[in-house]
């Protein structure tokens, strides 16, 4: 599995005009996890920013777009509706000022609940052809137990969070059907004399 994900897994539930500020929150999280931090935190962040990979923005931007076409290729859901806007950039803690991360929260909308359902049963057994490792997978610990998907990639420095918002017993008729797929990039370094205040 690929570390730099696995601290960064996304719990996105209905938290309306929260919702992007707690990806923005989350995804300045975790960038260091390639890197042991029990014994010298100051030591690690300074190794984790010296071993992230030199990356535009753009080109992080549009990384983390080719991702998300892959995941949404896998869905397969050609008739449905997908959210904008694109990509965007967050901070990572360790060094703000020359550290960043993507962040591409999108769903998928405008079909049946039950096309849904089949998307995302698709999605689970594509990621694994895929290069991807699902590391949970069931109902979460939301009110609502939305069906959810969290995965990393072995391939790229990418984790996913997927989850299904259908009609359910428990909540009874969802309003607003959709598969919700929130996307998060490792830690990259910003090239010299890029200014990140500019660019999130």
């Amino acid at each position: 599995m690929i570390s730099p994900g696995r601290n960064r897994r996304f719990r996105m539930h209905r938290l309306g005009a929260a919702f992007l500020i707690a990806v923005l929150s989350l995804a300045g999280t975790g960038c260091s996890s390639t890197v042991d931090r029990s014994e010298n935190a100051s030591a690690a962040d300074a190794s984790t920013s010296s071993k992230s990979t030199t990356l535009g923005v753009e080109e992080a931007r549009e990384k983390a777009k080719t991702v998300s076409s892959q995941i949404y290729d896998m869905i397969g859901i050609k008739e449905g509706k997908v959210t904008e806007p694109g990509p965007g950039i967050a901070p990572c803690e360790e060094d703000p000022e020359l550290l960043y991360s993507t962040v591409h929260p999108w769903s998928v909308y405008g079909v049946s609940e039950e096309e849904l359902r089949d998307g995302f049963q698709r999605l689970k057994e594509n990621l694994p052809e895929q290069g991807w490792e699902i590391v949970e997978y069931g109902p979460n610990n939301s009110k609502s137990k939305t069906l959810e998907i969290t995965a990393d990639s072995k391939t790229e420095p990418f984790s996913l969070n997927a989850e299904l918002w259908v009609s359910s017993p428990a909540t009874g008729t969802e309003k607003d059907p959709k598969i919700l797929v929130n996307l998060t990039s490792g830690c990259f370094r910003a090239p010299k004399g890029t200014n990140l205040d500019q660019e999130f």
